[in-house]
């Protein structure tokens, strides 16, 4: 990458001229006037050189490019083939300027291998889970469980690309108060359902899809279960969890979500993992007895505040069952674990940090990437949703209205901590004001160039560059020779919008660049360059949208 190479040479000049020995940080200048990139090592050195960051930008100027111009290539310490100037900007600044030379190798090195665009190796093979939507089995899935979920799969893709051995995986808490509320609450819906009078539990749930599943259950089972005793509960759970999970699973394959791993609460406990969770924590101090119950002594290792475990009445809370869930990721050999989870959930992110020491886990094994919710909104009016009440919007209604492709650029096309409002009439749009169908559309326009185009007899990384020198070119460059290090950001930094960003400002630039250049029918020597230049943006293109689990069509 530019950035990378233009580091190397800047501190490489520095360490030359024996100037303060500092961190070398160089990024890409805002405005072109300023150069392509800028550094402000003369403001972090002058301190240690005592003397003003002008003075001592200056002097590395003077040092490493002659002021005039006329010193030979060789006696400069900045190669003229990459930098064409510099200049010093107050408060002391340093202002880059690539050659177009420059700009031309960077192209050539993406066309010479297409299969590395956005790849890096920061990851190392490491095994990292990511765990995400988790829904719980008691409602199909809604437009805010589908954020997370393509929130998820898409950083999941990041970290591939970014050099990490990547597993998917969905939690079923198939277990506890909230599913016993599930069965109570289909049972009153299948009374209901043979004329009988049957009350919602206070914290029952209230959605139709129940409503539907208790007249079918009806139907099927006559009037078997008249009492609600403790089989009765049981079979109920099980028809709830089993019609919701499959409901569940068809929703994230209609939205391109596919996971490597369904685990399931129920199997911790079969297993025993759950008292071996507790018992752990009591073997390193890190539960003690209050009150009738077990708690997480958090707060002495970085938590919010203490924790029940276990209630007085011996029931596992869901904390100590999540513990023995990281437990098992962390036995399964993870070497990271990145827990995707609504913004609600900060106490408890606190205490299973806390676990996580107490059980002695690296640091850094356990990170969690938090969102905000979604509201729809159409018109002048914006929809807030709650499963439990059964105020919502069902995530398949959405995708059968607006098909997969726009449904997830719209989900994943704002900041991750930031509230989503899915503007319903823009989504709609069949035109270009739509930005999912803007970038796909930037990637079908070249495909129809290319099409055309007279057949090129070696390899466009071969072809000669040297005629791409316009602004915009140059400028497209750059922005294709940044995509990397934007993967790896919108990776680490769990801020995959950035990527949907990055798509719809090149497909901006490339739209612009097309009105304005001519392709086809220019001089030989043009043509080949800027169909070379077309070429390495159709596959950063089709990349973007690969990673955004969006369609890259050859015709619209």
């Amino acid at each position: 990458m530019l950035k990378r190479s233009v580091t190397e040479s800047i501190a490489s000049a520095w360490q030359t001229l024996a100037l303060p020995e500092v961190p070398v940080e160089v990024r890409p200048s805002e405005r072109p006037e300023f150069g392509d990139f800028t550094t402000n090592v003369a403001l972090l050195g002058a301190k240690a050189a005592g003397t003003s960051p002008m003075t001592l930008a200056k002097k590395f100027m003077m040092g490493a490019w002659s002021l005039d111009d006329l010193a030979p290539a060789e006696e400069r310490l900045l190669d003229p083939r990459i930098f064409s100037r510099i200049e010093v900007a107050g408060p002391g600044f340093i202002n880059l300027f690539l050659t177009p030379r420059a700009l031309q190798g960077a192209l050539r090195e993406i066309l010479r291998d297409e299969a590395r665009i956005g790849r890096s190796d920061v990851g190392q093979g490491k095994r990292l889970q990511v765990e995400f939507v988790s829904s719980n089995p008691t409602g199909p899935l809604t437009v805010g469980h589908g954020r997370q979920a393509v929130l998820g799969d898409v950083v999941s893709s990041l970290y591939g690309l970014a050099g990490f051995d990547v597993t998917r995986e969905y939690y079923f808490n198939d277990e506890g108060r909230q599913v016993d509320l599930l069965a109570e609450s289909l049972w009153a819906r299948y009374r209901q359902a043979l004329g009988h009078d049957a009350a919602i539990p206070e914290e029952g749930y209230q959605g139709d899809y129940l409503v539907e599943m208790g007249r079918d259950l009806a139907q099927r089972l006559g009037d078997r279960f008249t009492a609600l005793d403790a089989p009765t509960r049981e079979r109920f759970k099980e028809e709830a969890v089993s019609r919701i999970r499959r409901w569940i699973e068809e929703d994230l394959n209609a939205i391109g979500v596919a996971f490597d791993v369904f685990a399931s609460e129920g199997d911790l406990h079969r297993a025993g993992k759950v008292t071996r969770a507790l018992d752990l924590l009591r073997e390193r101090g890190g539960a003690y007895e209050k009150d009738g119950a077990v708690w997480l002594a958090a707060e002495a290792h970085g938590g919010v505040k203490d924790s029940v475990l276990l209630r007085s009445d011996g029931r596992p809370t869901y904390l100590l069952v999540d513990i023995a869930y990281h437990i098992d990721k962390y036995e399964r050999g993870f070497d990271l674990v990145l827990d995707i989870q609504g913004s609600d959930h900060q106490t408890e992110q606190s205490s299973m940090k806390a676990a996580m020491r107490i059980l002695g886990y690296p640091e850094e094994f356990l990170r969690y990437g938090m969102h905000q919710f979604v509201s729809l909104k159409e018109g002048e009016g914006v929809a807030r949703m709650s499963t439990r009440a059964g105020r919502f919007v069902l995530l398949g209604d959405l995708l059968s209205e607006l098909g997969r492709d726009v449904v997830r650029f719209f989900l994943v096309a704002r900041k991750p901590e930031a509230h989503l409002e899915f503007d319903l009439d823009l989504a709609r749009a069949q035109s270009q004001d739509n930005p999912a169908y803007y970038i796909q559309y930037a990637h079908t326009r070249i495909a129809s160039v290319l099409r055309k185009a007279p057949a090129v007899a070696i390899p466009w990384a071969k072809v000669d560059l040297a005629p791409l020198t316009s602004p915009a070119e140059l400028s497209l460059v750059k922005e294709l020779d940044r995509f990397p290090e934007l993967v790896l950001e919108a990776a680490l930094g769990f801020a995959p919008h950035l990527v949907a960003e990055y798509a719809l400002g090149l497909a901006r630039s490339f739209h612009a660049y097309y009105a304005d250049h001519r392709i086809l029918g220019e001089e030989e020597r043009v043509t080949a360059a800027r169909l070379a230049l077309l070429t390495a943006l159709q596959a950063t293109f089709r990349r973007s949208l690969d990673i955004l689990g969006l369609s890259a069509p050859e015709a619209m």
